[in-house]
């Protein structure tokens, strides 16, 4: 993919390298003339601009790239940028970071937004997620489609436990993603046996969350 990333600042690098090692091209755009820093990330290509300038983004072809990332430390920035890769360009995914917990109810689908990334939040799942067992956590939001990434940890004794995935009766609009078992990522078939322990990852509209954590540990569970 072709990824244009606003804000070139410790936490634009990081992204741009993380993806260019998976094989992306990248492009950081930066208005402060002191974060070009082309040695720090030498496989991308380098624009000094300001991002929320229409024509900047026009000179710099953002409307040819895949996904733009809205990385920079200022939230009313990145809700700028948003909005224009969206109406202005068309980019089919628009990632926007929020910095300030009490603006993250701006970044939705009016702002161009497809996810929002909140340190928060995700640090606060990553904490849930890695203590919690025999519940729902939410990990991320996909803004426009209205999806979640949730996760649950499989307690022994739960109602599928030892059976296989097609067995388990998982409600509309919602799909079974990934089990994380050990070490080991796995994405899973109807043989797979469920253990006590996987971490269960669904995608799923928030309606229907209650409905899984029904199913997948027991209705009596889910009315505590």
């Amino acid at each position: 993919m072709r990824i244009a990333i606003a804000g070139a600042g410790n936490v634009g690098r990081s992204i741009a390298q993380e993806l260019i090692g998976n094989g992306h091209r990248v492009m950081l755009i930066e208005r402060q003339p002191r974060q070009l820093r082309p040695e720090r990330v030498p496989e991308a290509d380098w624009v000094l601009a300001d991002a929320c300038e229409l024509s900047s983004l026009e000179e710099a072809d953002v409307a040819s790239c895949d996904v733009v990332v809205a990385a920079t430390g200022d939230d009313k920035a990145n809700l700028v940028v948003s909005l224009l890769a969206k109406t202005e360009f068309a980019v089919p995914r628009v990632v926007a970071r929020v910095n300030r917990a009490e603006n993250e109810w701006l970044f939705n689908e009016q702002w161009g937004v497809d996810v929002a990334v909140s340190k928060p939040r995700l640090m606060a799942a990553l904490v849930e997620e890695a203590v919690t067992v025999g519940d729902l956590v939410r990990l991320m939001t996909f803004r426009q489609g209205e999806a979640n990434l949730v996760e649950i940890t499989l307690p022994r004794n739960a109602p599928y436990e030892g059976q296989p995935v097609r067995s388990v009766p998982l409600p509309r609009d919602s799909a079974l993603v990934a089990i994380l078992r050990g070490k080991r990522v796995m994405v899973p078939t109807g043989d797979d046996p469920l253990e006590a322990g996987d971490e269960l990852i669904f995608v799923c509209t928030t309606e229907v969350e209650e409905q899984i954590r029904a199913v997948v540990l027991g209705a009596a569970s889910s009315a505590e």
